[in-house]
């Protein structure tokens, strides 16, 4: 298991005046992975964004293995942490595989030199995302699944012991949805790698999650175990929608029905 302590202490975040989240207390679970879901505008992609470095805290700090992240530097960080945010964007012309093959900076010297590993690592993420056979398509010529995939992928070449992910399966079709959560939980069964993401389907959530984080207003109201945390009332009381919660008949994990107006008793 790669074993690191990752952790948000007392974090406030703010867009302008617009506080987000306050005083936010969070621990990622070592060598899990945690699915973080909740309403619209709640805060799961700024919590996301905020332990990545990408968004500053006006409050409380981030650390990684007990060092502050702003401390230890953005390519310090990225050797352990990768990040695929909501929104990506390409330079115009690149090729899937020179993209991918960005994923290595963090791990090459200060000249730009490359390991030894590298193309191995590179063609590895082409492979386990589907997409080894666009290597020499330019990302723009893609469609959003493709592009969507060609990113995870420049994060897996990343090789790093941390992956956050914020609503990966954008774009992606159910069939796809469904092979990049299952890469996931191969990479943190096989590489212990610790898979940190933001998901709006909440059954997928709770298949997938080994620790699952309920947040409202801003705030965590709920985590631990899928089967713990995914109940009637708490749907309801997070996202104010009425359902039943049975058994997935394919995982055993919380299945949730939603009720819906049209069909309340």
């Amino acid at each position: 298991m790669n074993d690191h302590a990752f952790e948000a202490l007392g974090i406030t975040v703010a867009y302008d005046s617009r506080v987000v989240i306050s005083g936010l207390d969070f621990a990622v679970p070592s060598g899990a992975v945690t699915v973080i879901v909740g309403p619209n505008a709640c805060g799961k992609s700024t919590l996301l964004r905020s332990m990545a470095g990408l968004h500053r805290v006006a409050a409380g700090e981030v650390r990684l293995d007990g060092e502050s992240i702003e401390r230890l530097g953005r390519r310090t960080v990225a050797r352990t942490v990768a990040v695929l945010p909501q929104s990506s964007t390409a330079p115009d012309g690149v090729r899937v595989g020179e993209l991918v093959a960005r994923g290595r900076y963090p791990h090459q010297g200060w000249f730009g030199f490359a390991r030894s590993d590298d193309d191995q690592i590179v063609a590895k993420a082409l492979s386990d995302t589907g997409i080894a056979d666009l290597a020499d398509r330019r990302v723009e010529e893609l469609s959003g699944g493709q592009r969507q995939r060609v990113w995870i992928a420049m994060v897996l070449a990343q090789d790093s012991d941390i992956v956050l992910l914020d609503e990966p399966t954008t774009y992606l079709d159910v069939t796809h949805q469904l092979d990049l959560l299952d890469l996931l939980a191969d990479l943190n069964r096989e590489r212990g790698t610790t898979v940190v993401m933001v998901l709006h389907e909440l059954n997928l959530a709770a298949r997938y999650a080994d620790h699952l984080v309920m947040m409202r207003d801003g705030a965590i109201v709920a985590q631990g175990p899928p089967a713990e945390v995914v109940t009637a009332d708490a749907i309801r009381d997070v996202f104010g929608l009425d359902s039943h919660v049975i058994p997935d008949p394919v995982s055993g994990t919380p299945l949730v029905v939603p009720v819906g107006r049209s069909h309340a008793a």
